[in-house]
């Protein structure tokens, strides 16, 4: 993904319009992490900030990759941490109706295809061996020559059509990503029967009018991916605004499913502090000992997203809100 030279090819999608509303969207595949943290924050402070609502979402898509008892533990810290939502808590294992009739509407409108390949011929190509691990692998244009045995169920993907996406981030400015050429057609529908994320969350986020989808920049690739989906689908699409993302002195991101540590086991207002501090808003001292709820006030009456413009990820243990920061994008 680069940066786009214009960001006019947003013209043929309706922007989400009306009021503002957020969505925190976490999946239960461990308890939240201080990145966790920085996600839920930024688009809490971003949905107040603008009188807007805030709605949490449990991504509950992937079975496998659950944890028992993770998703009330989820609510839970949030709850701690007096970041309170909006109505009703949506859960994506309990939509699979809306999800299959997606599906339906684009089958008719001949933008999905069945896909044979195993998971091992993908990975087996030159383009996927230094794939970074949770990056979705790239597919050629033609599915490879089925593997020897009895045959398995098939996956269904999307078809993605020739040329680059271009869209706005409000942190990154005019971005283009070409999906042909750096994804491939997206699976859509798992071998199992699971349908994906990248098809779940375009569902989800039109049903839930959701205008502003403020979340960590590991997604960012996924945004063009979606875009496409919501264009084929004639839906409207958010605003964008990616947060930077936590990460360890290796580069590698904090995440539930590899144990980073929980951060229900420290006190809430340091660690809220430390939230608005590392999205660059420079809280006061002072408040470091205050209860989270003061915290965020605080966060809402000084949120100003140009404080982390242009930086995709921060060192936790190494970053402070006046040292430079490498990770910045070129403006």
């Amino acid at each position: 993904m680069s940066v786009a030279k214009s960001s006019s090819a947003t013209a043929t999608t309706s922007i989400a319009d009306g009021p503002y509303r957020g969505r925190f969207a976490p999946s239960p595949s461990g308890p939240l992490h201080f990145g966790s943290l920085v996600a839920a924050a930024g688009s809490f402070l971003d949905a107040r900030a603008h009188g807007g609502e805030w709605l949490v979402r449990i991504e509950d898509l992937d079975p496998p990759r659950e944890r028992p008892g993770a998703a009330d533990s989820i609510l839970q810290t949030l709850e701690l941490f007096a970041l309170d939502w909006d109505g009703p808590v949506l859960r994506q294992s309990e939509r699979a109706a809306f999800y299959a009739a997606a599906l339906e509407q684009l089958r008719s409108l001949h933008a999905t295809r069945r896909c044979d390949c195993s998971r091992t011929q993908l990975k087996a190509l030159p383009r996927n061996r230094t794939r970074p691990p949770g990056e979705e692998l790239f597919h050629p244009p033609v599915c490879l020559a089925p593997e020897a045995g009895r045959p398995r169920p098939a996956a269904e993907r999307f078809r993605v059509p020739a040329g680059p996406v271009e869209f706005v981030d409000r942190s990154l400015g005019a971005l283009t990503s070409d999906v042909a050429q750096e994804v491939g057609d997206f699976v859509l529908q798992r071998r199992d029967g699971h349908f994906a994320y990248q098809l779940a969350v375009v569902v989800d986020d039109a049903s839930q009018g959701i205008t502003d989808v403020v979340r960590g920049a590991d997604l960012l690739s996924s945004t063009a991916r979606q875009i496409l989906v919501q264009r084929c689908l004639g839906l409207p699409q958010p605003r964008y605004l990616h947060l930077p993302l936590a990460v360890r002195a290796d580069g590698a991101k904090l995440s539930k499913s590899t144990d980073a540590p929980g951060i229900a086991r420290s006190p809430p207002a340091t660690q809220a502090w430390r939230a608005l501090a590392f999205l660059g808003q420079r809280p006061p001292p002072e408040l470091e000992g205050a209860a989270p709820r003061e915290v965020w006030a605080w966060g809402v009456a000084h949120w100003n997203p140009v404080m982390f413009a242009g930086i995709r990820s921060h060192d936790v243990a190494g970053w402070s809100p006046t040292a430079p920061d490498r990770q910045r994008d070129p403006q």
